[in-house]
């Protein structure tokens, strides 16, 4: 992986952690000085994530592009009363670049999606209320699974069934993570470069409690390695681990983004990216440093506690704009 961002003894600064964040304050980090490839032969496996890095992961597009290149991606999900998370979700993809997009949902939700995300093509699963079987169509190149899914029996066994069937690249979240937790050994059958985004109190289910978020962290390395996923551990700093074991904290983002919807949000951004092609791990950088971006772009004339999914949504084409000026920015100084 190559560093060209800064690099930090993690023992050292223990602020990207929340039981820790109050004793140590307010940081920043600085240049001082040293030269760039000392830098970058220095070995560490946590890093942290800025503009100029992420923005150098962009994928250009050519003018004579048309949608069949970036991509076609299948979320699924969704149960009676929580149509509203796949909303979010198919909202977010669509503005994350994907070329196409396919949504399956309760028969009940069919409609609703149908209105909501005119851009989207729906399809109605067999069960009224709750997702019962997901069928991948080989044109589908990344799938989401599991925003407002619930975990009933029926929809465990279809989860089942995707993980047994599918080949494609996984964005995992919410209930889908709720069921693997109830059914550890289906964590085998993730297909290569997925991407596992728990919150704390979801990854404590697929890994038991940890005494510390410094434990957890770690576990999630451990997570990380076993399992060959990538894990998008949520938080302030959201931890971004790759199945090597390193670790990629994020830099945006704010309180207010701490809302109903805001997960599903990012699910959508990642499903989107991966469709594009991204690596699991380029694509869980970027889409979480995007989600963040958007999230401070719409603080700018929002309190936190306006801030809603729909409104990190509606400022992601301006937080693709804004990661883009960052090369803009550097090139002009070279």
């Amino acid at each position: 992986m190559r560093l060209i961002h800064c690099h930090f003894n993690f023992r050292s600064s223990p602020s990207c952690l929340p039981k820790t964040a109050k004793i140590v304050g307010n940081w920043q980090v600085l240049p001082i000085g040293l030269h760039p490839q000392a830098v970058e032969k220095c070995q560490t496996a946590y890093t942290f994530a800025t503009g100029e890095e992420m923005a150098l992961l962009l994928k250009t597009r050519d003018r004579f592009a048309h949608k069949g290149i970036f991509g076609h991606a299948l979320i699924a999900g969704g149960s009676k009363g929580k149509m509203g998370a796949m909303v979010l979700a198919a909202r977010s993809c669509m503005r994350s670049g994907v070329g196409l997009l396919s949504v399956q949902v309760p028969a009940s939700g069919n409609d609703i999606l149908q209105i909501s995300i005119p851009e989207a093509m729906t399809i109605p699963d067999e069960g009224e209320n709750i997702i019962t079987s997901i069928q991948i169509a080989q044109k589908i190149d990344a799938v989401g699974i599991g925003c407002g899914m619930g975990t009933s029996p029926e929809t465990a066994q279809a989860l089942h069934q995707l993980l047994q069937s599918c080949d494609k690249p996984m964005v995992i979240d919410a209930d889908a993570l709720n069921i693997l937790a109830q059914h550890p050994e289906w964590m085998k059958l993730i297909p290569a470069n997925s991407i596992l985004t728990p919150h704390p109190a979801e990854f404590d289910r697929l890994a038991g409690k940890s005494a510390s978020g410094y434990e957890q962290l770690e576990k999630a390395r451990a997570f990380a390695i076993t399992h060959k996923v990538t894990v998008v551990l949520k938080g302030a700093y959201t931890a971004v681990i790759n199945t090597a074991g390193e670790v990629s904290f994020n830099s945006t983002g704010n309180p207010g983004m701490a809302t109903a919807g805001s997960g599903d949000t990012l699910t959508g951004i990642l499903v989107a990216l991966q469709a594009q092609g991204y690596s699991a791990f380029d694509a869980a950088r970027l889409g979480v440093f995007l989600h963040g971006m958007a999230g401070d772009i719409a603080a700018r004339t929002l309190a936190f506690e306006g801030i809603t999914a729909g409104e990190i949504i509606a400022h992601l084409g301006v937080a693709f704009n804004e990661l883009k000026n960052c090369i803009s920015h550097k090139n002009s100084l070279i």
